[in-house]
């Protein structure tokens, strides 16, 4: 979306974006276009990856609750009402219960819900093979399915979405519009992926009509109108485009994709300019993505440097010690991090699609920094993003000093990072292993059992990962099979043993690599790890005394207990479901920031609680820290005054 003042009660509010991307090696059943740009590891499936009992696992469960409680009706009740068929209405009265927020019938965004709902029930059927998400999917893509007929019987060419295509003209005519290219990115992304995950031959005919509609209404289009549209916020639907073109072949979804290159963004990072302040941070993103999909389709060598270049530019000099990046959905300026603590840091929606760009760099280098990144902001920004008491989820993870997190409701919100939440949760199988064309690679340190159809192996993944540092692999296969195996090894640690069969491996390579253990495996062979943890700082990019505590990759936060804290919680009133800016976290002058620390021996100040992992004391400030992904309900500090 365009540079907007940022009020989120406001009708120009900005948006975040999020939907699975399509990786190299996922999907070949159903791609028809070739990778033409170089790639060094490649993706499985989701439906290749099982999660076993976790954390993540646990966030997956209560996640899959929510979405199955939000009925079919309610969900298609926009999409009807404005398509003027059937949407709930009995002998005068309403016989559905209507969606509240961001779903409500008088906001602009309404049906952006349920793209993200789409995907993250594909997701969710993919990674368990539970039928109840297929069939609740399957009931989706018909309702819409019956709204396109009635459209295109009205005359309207194949469009498809909760509110009247007239905000499509007054987004071409440049008038005042909340961001329905946007909207009709999340409902195309849900269809992609019910077709790609759930084999739902109707929801890639509803897609393909939905870009014959399309391709209709913009080819005419002068390059003036066509910048003038651009302007507002159009999320992902470049990469959705180029995600359909992989599918079908036809040129005409490679001429959408490219007619959504957005020149006054792209064309500065092509020339490696990194002005970024107050730049519409998730705007930026998702258009990057859509620049990795082409180099990966097209060899285009100038947009895998404009994704590096991004990437690089924003990891670098905007990002927080969690993994998170923004200030009120905006850029900060460059290193500026202890200037920018506030209470609505880091977009969850950013957050996500970092993770998606990453997984695109990590395919195309194979370099241990992505994963790095990855497991970061996997941690302590999205595992944490869930309240493991209700299900909801945070907008914001912010990084005030005494802040807290604020969460969702179950159906008066659908803020954007509710969309991306229903995703988030379901997909955690995503990223833990990939594959060249020989080995594979381990990245992540999450319960799980692997199977590699090729390969005719199973790799089961076992570990109490972060609570200690100890993993282990077991391979089934009913053949011998020779084959390399990369352990990651962390940028936050050192000395790593390695055992095969118990028996101890010379370690040659460094933090942020990959330990290779090449060799013919057997039925029923382990190797055992252990990743030595410890305590460190992570000091603000423009301020050395000002920093974070960290354990192994885990950001430590001080807990501050819930005085002053408003119940109940906030945005629990319909009415109050967007003010998020206008919230006062009312931290008490007493709140402790400050902490007297020798930078070069932290044990001797922080002890670690017997019996409890993860959590230690600062005993002479009588702090208790903890990983903030586990912290909820009460208030924190993450960013410290190192006191002399």
């Amino acid at each position: 979306m365009k540079k907007i003042y940022i009020i989120i009660l406001s009708l120009f509010c900005q948006l975040s974006i999020n939907a699975q991307s399509v990786y190299p090696g996922q999907h070949l059943d159903k791609i028809k276009q070739p990778l033409n740009g170089e790639v060094k590891a490649f993706s499985f499936d989701l439906k290749d990856v099982r999660l076993l009992d976790s954390p993540f696992r646990q966030n997956m469960e209560r996640e899959s609750k929510w979405i199955l409680s939000l009925g079919v009706d309610r969900l298609l009740h926009s999409f009807r009402n404005t398509a003027g068929v059937y949407a709930g209405r009995e002998g005068g009265y309403m016989t559905i219960k209507k969606l509240g927020g961001w779903e409500s019938l008088d906001c602009e965004l309404r049906g952006h819900s349920i793209g993200h709902i789409m995907s993250g029930l594909a997701y969710l059927y993919a990674s368990t093979g539970d039928e109840r998400y297929k069939i609740k999917a399957d009931s989706l893509v018909a309702g819409l399915a019956e709204v396109q007929d009635i459209l295109i019987e009205n005359g309207q060419k194949g469009y498809i979405s909760a509110y009247p295509e007239n905000l499509i003209n007054r987004n071409i005519a440049g008038k005042s519009v909340w961001a329905p290219w946007y909207t009709l990115h999340k409902v195309y992304a849900g269809l992609i992926d019910q077709y790609l995950y759930c084999d739902n031959k109707e929801a890639l005919d509803i897609m393909k009509k939905a870009a014959s509609w399309a391709y209709q209404k913009l080819m005419p289009l002068s390059e003036e109108q066509r910048a003038l549209m651009l302007r507002n916020e159009f999320g992902g639907v470049n990469e959705a485009f180029y995600n359909l073109y992989a599918i079908t072949g036809n040129p005409e979804h490679k001429k959408l994709a490219e007619f959504f290159y957005h020149a006054d963004v792209i064309d500065p990072l092509a020339e490696h300019k990194a002005d970024l302040y107050f730049k519409h941070a998730n705007t930026f993103i998702p258009k990057v993505i859509g620049e990795a999909r082409n180099y990966e389709l097209h060899n285009s060598e100038r947009s895998k440097d404009i994704a590096n270049f991004f990437w690089n530019t924003v990891i670098d000099h905007q990002t927080y010690c969690t993994g998170g990046n923004s200030h009120k959905e905006k850029f900060i300026h460059s290193d500026s991090i202890s200037k920018n603590l506030t209470g609505y840091t880091q977009e969850t929606c950013n957050t996500n699609n970092m993770l998606k760009l990453t997984r695109h760099l990590f395919c195309w280098d194979a370099n241990a920094k992505y994963a790095d990144y990855y497991e970061r902001a996997l941690y302590n920004h999205i595992l944490g993003q869930q309240d493991p008491q209700s299900g909801m989820v945070a907008y914001f993870l912010p990084m005030l000093p005494g802040a807290h997190k604020v969460y969702s409701t179950p159906e008066n919100s659908f803020w954007c990072c509710v969309g991306t939440g229903f995703e988030n949760h379901a997909k955690y199988g995503e990223a833990i292993y990939y594959h060249d064309n020989n080995g594979l690679y381990v990245n992540l340190f999450i319960p799980s059992e692997l199977t590699w159809k090729e390969k005719e192996i199973k790799i089961k993944q076992e570990t109490a990962f972060p609570e200690e540092g100890n993993i282990c692999l077991t391979v089934t296969t009913d053949k011998d099979i020779k084959m390399p195996v990369y352990l990651r090894y962390p940028s936050w640690t050192s000395n790593v043993e390695v055992k095969v069969n118990g028996k101890k491996m010379k370690i040659k390579q460094s933090p942020s690599g990959y330990i290779t253990i090449d060799r013919t495996w057997k039925n029923g062979d382990k190797i055992e790890v252990h990743y030595p943890m410890h305590l460190y700082l992570t000091e603000t990019n423009d301020n050395p005394d000002k920093a974070a505590i960290m354990y192994g990759p885990l950001v430590l936060a001080g807990t501050m207990g819930t005085e002053g804290m408003k119940a109940p919680a906030p945005f629990s009133n319909p009415e109050l479901y967007n003010d998020y800016y206008t919230y006062d976290y009312n931290v008490p002058d007493s709140m402790k920031t400050g902490l007297k620390l020798d930078k070069k021996n932290l044990e001797q100040y922080i002890k670690s609680v017997s019996g409890n992992p993860l959590t230690f004391y600062v005993e002479k400030e009588n702090v208790r820290l903890e990983p903030i992904y586990r912290i909820h309900h009460q208030r924190y500090v993450v960013y410290w005054d190192l006191l002399k």
